[in-house]
């Protein structure tokens, strides 16, 4: 397998050409404040990032990216952010599944439209990381997952909370009437105590691992606390 040199990179039938096309693109470029030393010679690589305000699994990805920039800029790549529906799975309703799909096109779309060459898929939340998964891989691109990780586990009246089994635990003891409103109130606030998908064998957690098992993270990326 032979390096491929900068024209045979996706990104340079973009900002390479000498036509009115490309003129418009390093145009553009130059007026965001990416100078010619930012591109040229160079892999763009997309950071596809889910985060948003409302998702708490992903609420650490606006900061993370600007990580992994510094680690692209180092390996000798240009990164551009580019962000995509989130799918928070405690606020979306019916339900995400509705929506899975949804962000897998718009992965692969993101992907197929831009000027890039690799991705840095950022996910976490239940449906998010198949999502992603899936339409990188119809884009055909190189890619590397990286999973916003689990939360902290929780804690309340000196008992380990798992997130959601113990909530559905507390539900089912409060409807039996063996405890009271203050008792659940003080388990709403302590099962969740750092941002991070669910840390117990859920969905998500399975869904990162299956990621990891695959090669698609960093090896044992998926066990990662996200706090850490």
């Amino acid at each position: 397998m032979t390096n491929k040199t900068y024209k045979d990179l996706r990104s340079a039938r973009w900002m390479a050409p000498q036509d009115m096309r490309s003129l418009g693109h390093r145009s553009r470029a130059l007026q965001m404040g990416i100078s010619r030393a930012d591109w040229e010679g160079k892999p763009a690589i997309a950071i596809v990032n889910t985060w948003p305000e409302i998702n708490p699994c992903h609420a650490h990805l606006r900061e993370r990216a600007d990580w992994v920039k510094r680690g692209i800029l180092q390996a000798g790549g240009w990164p551009i952010e580019l962000p995509a529906m989130s799918l928070a799975e405690q606020f979306v309703k019916p339900t995400t599944m509705l929506y899975r799909n949804m962000l897998a096109m718009e992965t692969e779309e993101l992907l197929r439209s831009h000027p890039v060459d690799g991705a840095v898929l950022m996910g976490g939340c239940d449906k998010t990381t198949p999502g992603l998964v899936m339409g990188a891989v119809s884009m055909g691109l190189p890619f590397i997952y990286l999973p916003a990780g689990p939360m902290l586990r929780g804690n309340f009246a000196g008992r380990t909370l798992g997130s959601g089994t113990d909530a559905f635990k507390a539900w089912d003891e409060r409807r039996a009437g063996t405890v009271d409103d203050a008792y659940v109130e003080g388990v709403e606030a302590g099962i969740a105590r750092s941002y991070g998908h669910c840390m117990t064998m859920g969905t998500a957690s399975t869904m990162t691992a299956i990621a990891d098992a695959l090669g698609l993270c960093l090896p044992g990326a998926s066990s990662i606390p996200a706090a850490d």
